[in-house]
């Protein structure tokens, strides 16, 4: 490589040649063209091919075209190269600042004319939004300049090289640069121009940039205005015809803050947004303003006065198709989503995304921390030496990146907080960027995980701290660890407020815990709640050789280093589905509480600012899921953080069913984001009389028995059931195993429990060691009476001491057959196990088992530690949606809590199933899959599932918790399941 072009692309450096100070991204009347559509575009292997292709003349008629905004990876089915996924890894050589020689470069190259009315321009602007990573600008010929920072906008003055008519503008694209040391992300690197490319023409007399700062306090809102114009542009109106203001500053000397009566304040609940012009006699900017005020009080962060729980999200820009090109009508939809879950911040993890996604949070309601674009993750690999953040030549470019964070994005009301990035270690590069923050903004905090001595940032931020670090650091914090900090800097964070800017690692099946810290959020005012990791799956479609589509992870395209699927960790499918994950999410941070109390419920609006006059409270009654009654709640309108005790409705209680009082509390009308009578909130209370189990009969005419035996409904073999109610069966057999979660692999942190698993060893890998997923069964006796079979197993894996006895029982009670199954395990087990239960194989012959309804908790699955979002009642699914589309195949579809169960056939009941609670209380869930939980460890996808001809039943006595150990805390030692003799008696009985 040429030595000239080779520090070209080693340039730490921003570029050269954009335009200084950025500015606001402004809604502006002044004219301006749209470059987005189709450019003629060249990729080479190598940043060293010829630059002729920026010459006028130039043909490019073999070039191929390409849609701009566009990442040309995800272009051409592959022609363009592929997509690379890795979290902490760099995929090239750790030299900084250099990169590879093999450094994909594409050439674009569009023709474009200038309007003619332009010609009273006194400037042309060349505006792009994002390009990753480093670009180089000509226009008819002339090489105008070159900038880095990817997700930032930069703007170039093209004036003197515009004309009249036809125009070709070039752009040459590297996919490394010095700039990809500082953008070490955990996401897809997706080269190309990938946002907005916008002509501007910037009128004589017009605004370069305006800021309008606002504040509320008691009932007055404030509006202190900054514009950048020149002399020459004044007079500069000021117009908020909503409130009756119009201010005229015939000078820059003139400007002053304006204060004003009876404004409503904006907030999160509460978008309240005036519209505002600034203009001059050549230019107008269309505004929209919220009135609030940001500060810190003590070790408090307050909005308008008011403690902001931040219920939020990490939200990259990713889409299976488009990647981060952004489309407002999916972003609309995608924070409305967001909306429905209860979802209340945002954190742009991590850089700042599309403007207009601004615009969306600022109308919809998002309190956003807004993150710039900075990650240096890699150089953990070597121990952080050579990390740009604390060498000063790269202080220049720290600070651009933050510059124009906050230039562009300065007048949103959603932006409560500015973050300096993510992983990106600590230095003096992150201390001045946190400088000039605080110097350029004093109305908003800054935030920075990684200092973690409290140096130059504003509250105290972790990632992935245990409940019980939480809970230590909102008490006094004395007793919580503090990374590398000395009692005096540990002094100075406990004086802030704290916010989990990552917790609840949401991959996969999980997380579980969310209602373990939600609580300590009501229990403790320092703790500010956090974001969960992460919204959306990153998922890219593509197919499998057999042309089956699935959304692709890392090392699906088959690159040299990766991070397989961590890249799939939202609480929303690829395909837009929320997870299991997210309505338990909802349901925990629900912002109306309640405590049944006799025959009262007191009603708590948990909510920052709003109060319940939007909400309606609606009641119903059911009987064993059967709705009896129904009715309004009349609950008068309760203030934000106040409650009030209201009576509970006439609750017809039966003798010979469960009986389940449900309230919710719905939307009274329809908002921007959800339609009238939309869920927001959820309780139940349970009224049921308590009724016996049914002992067990005790039997002593025991004879050993062999060949074939008809008990009721079933048909046995020497002992092996084969039939029931007609149908082809096999089992029950032991299950212990499960297909591991991500939860279940990850060796993150330490176990929560010593006796439960080894600190960096996953329990997936654990339960391998013991041969959970191959155990063998050894028939120790088979033993009948007239009316009942008795069978005793030794169920143990190969080469293992270590066993389980399990004896079945069945008998013909009444009507019905019952199974006891007694599990008694023998000692010497070292670890959790993924479940305790028994699994039953139905081959499909002419009527297979493809759906099934149940009376017990539902509609999602549920597990120990993530149970909030399941209520009690009676719910019917296909095999198909019992199961949920993770994009590695794991554990999934459990339903605890089963009372009766019907497996159904085309809609037709075929077997009949009632569980009856074990000694304790407990009972069982269960799964219905069309895999084994061995076949579905063994996918890494969810086309490599075998193709099957049978359904499988199991019945769990119980279940191991999920936790968030994929990154994150173990399973909560309340919910781990420690080998243990359990009970699972069913009644069984033909459909009918």
């Amino acid at each position: 490589m040429p030595s000239e072009l080779s520090a070209y692309v080693s340039d730490i450096t921003p570029g050269r040649g954009a335009l200084r100070p950025a500015r606001s991204w402004l809604h502006s009347d002044a004219p301006s063209y749209s470059l987005n559509g189709q450019w003629r575009f060249r990729l080479s292997p190598t940043a060293a091919v010829a630059e002729d292709f920026a010459a006028e003349g130039f043909d490019d008629g073999g070039w191929d075209s390409i849609p701009v905004p566009s990442h040309w990876v995800l272009q051409g089915d592959g022609a363009y190269g592929r997509p690379i996924y890795t979290n902490v890894q760099f995929p090239f050589p750790i030299d900084p600042p250099h990169v590879p020689d093999e450094n994909p470069t594409g050439d674009y190259r569009r023709h474009f004319d200038v309007p003619a009315d332009w010609s009273g321009a006194e400037r042309v602007v060349l505006r792009f939004d994002g390009v990753e990573s480093l670009f180089k600008l000509w226009v008819n010929g002339d090489e105008i300049g070159s900038a880095s920072g990817s997700r930032l906008a930069h703007e170039f003055d093209v004036t003197s090289s515009v004309r009249p008519g036809d125009n070709v503008v070039a752009v040459r694209v590297h996919q490394w640069s010095a700039a990809s040391y500082v953008e070490d992300q955990d996401q897809w690197w997706l080269p190309g121009i990938f946002r907005d490319v916008t002509l501007i023409a910037r009128p004589a007399g017009g605004i370069e940039d305006v800021w309008l700062r606002t504040g509320f306090e008691n009932g007055r809102g404030r509006v202190e205005t900054e514009v950048t114009a020149d002399a020459a542009a004044f007079p500069i109106t000021l117009r908020l015809p909503e409130l009756g203001i119009e201010q005229v500053w015939a000078t820059a000397a003139d400007v002053a803050p304006l204060d004003i009566d009876g404004v409503e304040p904006w907030s999160a609940e509460q978008p309240r947004l005036y519209d505002v012009t600034v203009s001059t006699s050549a230019e107008s900017i269309a505004m929209r303003i919220g009135f609030r005020t940001v500060e810190i009080r003590s070790d408090r962060f307050l909005v308008n006065g008011r403690r902001v729980v931040f219920h939020g999200m990490n939200r990259h820009e990713t889409h299976p198709e488009r990647g981060r090109v952004f489309d407002e009508e999916h972003a609309r939809e995608d924070l409305a989503r967001m909306k429905r879950f209860n979802v209340n911040a945002i954190r742009t993890s991590h850089y700042p995304p599309h403007p207009r996604l601004l615009d969306l949070a600022d109308e919809l309601g998002f309190w956003v921390v807004l993150e710039c674009d900075l990650e240096t993750h890699g150089f953990t690999t070597v121990d952080w030496a050579g990390n740009p953040s604390d060498d000063p030549a790269w202080r220049t470019a720290y600070l651009d990146r933050i510059q124009r964070t906050v230039e562009r994005d300065k007048n949103h009301p959603s932006v409560v907080i500015w973050s300096l990035g993510n992983e990106a270690g600590t230095g003096s590069n992150l201390a001045a960027m946190s400088a000039w923050v605080h110097a350029r903004d004093t109305g908003r905090p800054v935030h920075y995980e990684g200092d973690h001595t409290g140096e130059y940032t504003d509250v105290y931020s972790r990632m992935y701290a245990s409940v019980v670090e939480t809970e230590q650091i909102g008490t006094d914090g004395s007793r919580s660890p503090l990374l590398n900090c000395t009692p005096a800097q540990g002094a100075r964070q406990r004086t802030k407020p704290f916010l989990l800017c990552e917790y609840a690692h949401a991959m996969g099946n999980g997380p579980g815990a969310l209602d373990q810290y939600e609580a300590l959020v009501h229990e403790h005012p320092r703790l500010h709640g956090g974001f969960v990791w992460e919204w959306r799956d990153h998922g890219i479609l593509t197919t499998a050789p057999d042309g089956t589509p699935y959304y692709a992870y890392g090392g699906d395209f088959g690159e040299v280093v990766h991070d397989g699927n961590f890249v799939m960790d939202g609480v929303l499918l690829s395909n837009d589905v929320p997870t299991p994950g997210l309505h338990e999410f909802k349901a925990v941070v629900q912002p109306v509480g309640f405590t049944f109390d006799g025959d009262d419920v007191a009603i708590a609006n948990l909510r920052h600012s709003a109060d319940t006059s939007d909400l309606r409270f609606r009641w119903r009654v059911e009987h064993d899921g059967t709705p009896v009654d129904s009715g309004d709640l009349g609950v008068p309108v309760v203030a934000a953080g106040e409650s009030v005790r209201v009576p509970l409705p006439r609750i017809p209680v039966s003798r010979n069913s469960e009986t389940w009082l449900t309230v919710e509390v719905v939307l009274a009308a329809d908002t921007a984001w959800a339609r009238e009578g939309h869920v927001i909130a959820t309780a139940q209370l349970d009224r049921s009389t308590r009724r016996p189990a049914p002992g067990v009969r005790p039997r002593t005419d025991w004879r050993r028995s062999v060949g074939t035996l008809d008990l009721g409904i079933a048909e046995f073999v020497d002992g092996s059931l084969v039939r029931l109610a007609g149908r082809a069966v096999a089992g029950p057999r032991l299950e212990l195993f499960r297909a591991p979660t991500d939860n279940d692999e990850g060796t993150s942190g330490e176990v929560e429990d010593s006796d439960a698993g080894i600190a960096g060893v996953s329990h997936a890998e654990l339960w391998r060691r013991d041969g959970l997923d191959r155990l063998t069964t050894r028939r120790v006796s088979v033993e009948r009476t007239a009316d009942a079979l008795h069978m005793l197993a030794r169920v143990s894996p190969a080469n293992s001491a270590l066993s389980v006895m399990v004896e079945s029982v069945w008998s013909v009670e009444g009507d019905e057959l019952e199974l006891r199954v007694e599990i008694e395990p023998s000692s010497g087990w070292q670890t959790v196990w993924p479940r305790i239960g028994i699994r039953f194989d139905l081959p499909d012959g002419t009527a297979p088992i493809d759906g099934a309804e149940w009376f017990g908790l539902g509609p999602h699955e549920s597990y120990p530690d993530s149970l909030r979002a399941a209520r009690t009642g009676r719910f019917s699914a296909t095999i198909r949606d019992l199961s949920v589309d993770y994009a590695r195949p794991q554990e999934t579809g459990h339903r605890s809590q089963l009372r009766r169960l019907a497996l159904t056939s085309g809609n037709t009941p075929a077997l009949r199933f009632a569980a009856i609670p074990d000694a304790q209380g407990r009972r069982p869930g269960f799964t219905l899959s069309r895999h084994t939980p061995q076949q579905i460890a063994r996918a890494g996808h969810p086309f490599e599932l075998p193709d099957s001809s049978t359904s499988y039943l199991l019945v769990d006595a119980a279940q191991h918790g999920l936790g968030s150990r994929a990154c994150g805390p173990d399973v909560w030692p309340e919910f781990a399941l420690r080998p243990q003799s359990r009970t699972i008696r069913l009644r069984i009985a033909a459909a009918g």
